[in-house]
């Protein structure tokens, strides 16, 4: 081949190089009006148009816009961007707004200028401009982004109004509903449906869960609780104690603990009161404990079961005790407890009987921390996990227990081994139980960190991701080895097809796996 030739080929590779692009596509929720796949379509008929021969796809589903952090996709494509690892020359994206609802217009237009300072264009393909760096596509593109991130801002202001509005209806937004009180499903013209049972959501949209009182026994222990407090003088401890003595379980079928006799002795829901927005984490910032006076509060939507003047005596007492102690009161008290356990938490404040509420210390010195390092104690490492360790012990014998339950419930047979709590399922495959402890990064979001059994290898393992405060299940999957190439998983709030596909509500699924039905019925 001449040079002439070879230099006409070497430009066509060029210019064909110059044509390949990747695209860009995210979607906020599986309800939007713009999915992925519409995305997608509009950009091939635009690559199709301008000549683009897409060959990379970077996707975020069920992501939201506001920041980059938990967005794998746009992190990625940004990742091989800055490394040079990329065989395109061009990021087609459907619009701005796909690209990011930033809250900072800059930080939008700074991961455009990273593609842009590597020979990489950015086109937003339904967009009314031509992205060309001209003045005027300049000054469209500022303000598409400012628009892009006041929409969210006025979205997030229009959900607040709804969900505060349903809070004064007496609608409760969450949550477990507390011992002696059961959740009410109801329908759109207020209509019960029934009582949903613990694990049990609404399926409709349009549906709603009250308040309303349970079982008559419960009932009379919540009183009795409040009884003992204000007119027996007895402490958080004693009343415990007492309840545990007498082999009587939680709403979570747990032992009680002070703290837990504590929160039912403060929560005005037992008056009949909705109270929301005790924190709130608008706009994906950091999470934030509201001033009281910020609080969504509706009085009397719910039945009372305790006595208005009762719940306040109790509120008296509580508040009482952090008013009547001085600063140095509170430190010494502190002090003493530290010396008895080694090491200090909220919740080891909360479960002394002698020291106010952690909430105390926080209000009284600005924070746990500083109240913390005036008694000398600085944490080398986050003794929340102590306890939260301690009681996930008991949520995986508890749902040990649950599933051997579950299973023989359908017919099903169970060996369970005690020195490895795998179960084995009908003699044909075996089990067995991780519980996914919730974690919350700098940045707000929520992981969980997941390490597979691979000494006994079992056939599956159930993995029971915990909600936020590492109270109850989140959500279950059933993992099997076999479709596993990782002995370590770190899951976020959505994993993806590959991890989702095996995630489930409850284990209603795997129940179903272990059935046997009787001879006679297969005969």
């Amino acid at each position: 081949m001449g040079a002439a030739a070879l230099g006409w080929a070497e430009n066509d590779r060029g210019k064909e190089d110059n044509r390949k692009a990747a695209q860009y596509v995210r979607m906020s929720t599986e309800h939007q009006r713009y999915s992925t796949e519409n995305q997608a379509d509009a950009i091939q008929r635009y690559a199709e148009e301008r000549g683009y021969q897409i060959i990379r796809t970077y996707s975020d589903a069920g992501k939201s816009g506001l920041r980059i952090q938990g967005r794998a996709g746009l992190t990625q494509l940004i990742e091989d961007i800055e490394a040079g690892q990329t065989a395109f020359k061009t990021v087609l994206v459907y619009d701005i707004s796909r690209w990011g609802r930033f809250q900072d217009a800059d930080e939008s237009a700074y991961y455009e200028y990273i593609c842009k300072r590597a020979g990489i264009s950015v086109e937003y393909c339904a967009e009314q401009f031509e992205n060309d760096g001209s003045p005027m596509s300049t000054v469209v593109k500022g303000l598409k982004r400012a628009m892009a991130g006041e929409y969210s801002r006025e979205l997030s202001q229009k959900v607040f109004a709804g969900q505060s509005r349903l809070i004064e209806l007496g609608y409760r937004q969450g949550g477990a509903p507390g011992f002696g009180l059961r959740r009410m499903l109801i329908d759109e013209a207020g209509k019960p449906k029934g009582i949903l049972s613990r694990g049990e959501h609404k399926s409709i949209q349009t549906d709603r869960v009250t308040l309303v009182p349970g079982p008559d026994h419960e009932i009379a222990i919540v009183n009795q609780i409040f009884e003992s407090f204000v007119h027996d003088g007895q402490s958080e401890v004693e009343i415990a104690a007492e309840l545990n003595a007498r082999r009587i379980k939680t709403d979570m079928d747990r032992s009680w603990s002070p703290a837990v006799v504590r929160q039912i002795l403060t929560n005005e829901k037992y008056i009949g009161n909705n109270i929301w927005n005790r924190n709130s984490f608008k706009l994906k910032k950091r999470h934030v404990r509201n001033d009281p006076s910020n609080w969504v509060r509706a009085t009397g939507v719910f039945e009372a079961i305790v006595n208005t003047d009762l719940f306040a005596a109790a509120g008296a007492i509580i508040g009482s005790r952090a008013q009547r102690m001085s600063d140095e009161e509170m430190l010494e008290g502190l002090k003493e407890t530290l010396e008895e356990n080694g090491f200090l938490s909220g919740i080891v404040i909360n479960e002394a009987a002698a020291l106010p509420s952690s909430g105390a210390y926080q209000s009284r010195f600005g924070s746990l921390l500083r109240a913390y390092s005036l008694v000398g104690f600085k944490p080398d490492r986050d003794y929340r996990y102590i306890e939260i360790n301690r009681r996930l012990r008991g949520v995986h014998a508890d749902i040990i227990r649950d599933t051997i339950s579950g299973v023989e419930a359908v017919g099903g047979q169970v060996d369970h081994n005690p020195q490895t709590d795998t179960l084995t399922i009908n003699e044909e495959f075996t089990v067995s139980v991780v519980i996914a402890r919730c974690m919350q990064t700098g940045a707000g979001a929520f992981r969980w960190n997941i390490r597979l059994d691979t000494g006994h290898l079992p056939d599956m393992t159930i993995v029971v991701r915990m909600g936020q405060m590492n109270e109850l299940p989140l959500d279950y999957y059933l993992l099997p080895t076999f479709d596993m190439t990782k002995s370590k998983l770190r899951l976020s709030e959505n994993n993806g097809l590959s991890l989702d596909a095996y995630r489930f509500d409850d284990l209603t699924h795997f129940f179903d796996m272990a059935a046997r039905a009787p001879l006679l019925e297969v005969a």
